[in-house]
């Protein structure tokens, strides 16, 4: 939908709030119950969804235009869904993320996008990569000697897909990546890679409001991807796991998407991989946002809004409802419950109420302030457990965690969960 066709959900909205906390029977403290980092942070109701719902119903009526003001807050979004499923949790007919993207896109649409969003899109156009500086003939580096099928020159019914954070990471981000396809190789499968038609999954651009930029990467990379015979995706990476899974699908792609812990959790469980070591640590885990409540199995729809007695709103057919709850949450924590030594300890935000990492929308590139504080956030509440280290599955956020601290300028150990897996095998 495009952004004018939400009037309808603008007015809805009874400004009930839930879309800056999370649920109430799931606040545990004061210091952790808001779930939206732009209105905490901010500490004004237009960053919110339901400021948003307002500022939306002010510019289509005409009494502001995109202001600097207005920009700022449509951009300083990390697009990380807690407002969603927070939101879902009372009410069946609204939907604040894709309404918040809408908004982004109305924005890029009017000229109104920053220099460094049209500087990052601009890379990827010509290295095929969101992460400036990058060049694509380095993508694939990570994977030399691996003997992975070159799906262009052969088909496979499996491909592997590192994504830009661990293709274009460092020696140690490069050997966890070896690992996971060393870890299906050894389990039989034939794991294959899009070579030279490989590029970025483009999902952090409709993050940014870029969606035909999007649109147009993701045909591409659907049509190298069924030119393959590709008949399942399986990659590590949160971000390029939800976009596959999602926004692919709902633009034709029909795979089977899986991210690399529900292979370890299966493999774990039933002894393929064996853990032999000990490593002795207190650990929390964070839920990404991508691997977690963005990440529900797509369901396609077509039907139309009605009302009854012009009061009741309904939608006709019954309309999928994601409120986050079938995201990745289990697996990890399996696998980390199997590490011998390791004692998990949870956060007071978590599964589909985790608090964001700082990362999404790109605020790292657009505010850095922001995204820093949304970061160290996590961090004192992951101090406030009084564990070791936190631990997470994306590469995205184990980036902008490692870089955080808590209120007293105190960093913590963060560790990817293929790190903690490799000490032990």
């Amino acid at each position: 939908m495009k952004f004018d066709e939400y009037r309808s959900m603008m007015e809805r909205c009874s400004n009930c709030l839930g879309c800056k906390w999370v649920p109430f029977d799931k606040v545990q403290s004061r210091r952790f119950g808001e779930n939206c980092p732009s209105s905490t942070y901010f500490n004004f109701n237009t960053y919110s969804a339901r400021g948003k719902f307002q500022l939306g119903q002010v510019l289509l009526d005409g009494k502001s235009d995109l202001t600097p003001t207005a920009t700022e807050a449509i951009f300083n979004c990390n697009s990380c869904g807690l407002c969603d499923v927070s939101c879902k949790i009372c009410r069946y007919n609204l939907e604040p993320q894709s309404y918040l993207i809408s908004m982004k896109e109305y924005a890029v649409e009017n000229g109104k996008a920053y220099p460094v969003q049209n500087e990052i899109v601009n890379h990827y156009k010509k290295e095929k990569t969101m992460i400036r500086g990058e060049k694509k003939r380095d993508r694939l580096s990570w994977a030399e000697g691996l003997n992975l099928k070159d799906l262009m020159k052969e088909k496979g019914d499996i491909m592997f897909f590192a994504g830009c954070k661990i293709s274009y990471g460092d020696a140690n981000v490069h050997e966890n990546a070896r690992k996971c396809v060393e870890i299906l190789q050894n389990a039989g499968l034939e794991i294959g890679i899009l070579g030279s038609a490989e590029m970025c999954c483009g999902g952090r651009m409709r993050q940014m409001g870029f969606v035909k930029d999007f649109e147009e990467a993701a045909l591409n990379n659907i049509r190298a991807i069924q030119m393959a015979g590709v008949k399942m995706i399986v990659t590590p990476c949160a971000d390029c796991y939800s976009t596959f899974k999602r926004q692919y699908a709902e633009l034709g792609l029909n795979v089977k998407v899986v991210n690399i812990v529900e292979f370890l959790d299966e493999f774990i469980s039933n002894g393929n991989v064996k853990l032999t070591g000990n490593i002795p640590m207190k650990v929390t885990y964070h839920d990404p946002c991508n691997l977690g409540r963005l990440a529900e199995p797509y369901e396609p729809w077509e039907g139309s809004e009605k009302k009854i007695l012009n009061q009741i709103h309904i939608w006709e057919p019954k309309r999928p409802r994601y409120n986050g709850i079938y995201g990745v949450y289990d697996a990890p924590r399996n696998i980390l419950k199997q590490i011998p030594g390791i004692e998990l300890i949870e956060m007071e935000r978590i599964r589909e109420y985790s608090w964001c990492c700082g990362s999404g929308g790109v605020c790292g590139e657009i505010n850095p302030e922001f995204s820093s504080w949304t970061a160290n956030e996590r961090i004192a509440e992951a101090k406030a457990t009084g564990a070791d280290a936190i631990v997470t599955t994306c590469p995205w956020c184990k980036a902008s965690l490692s870089e955080a601290t808590d209120e007293n300028g105190n960093k913590m150990k963060v560790y990817g969960i293929m790190e903690l897996v490799s000490m032990v095998m």
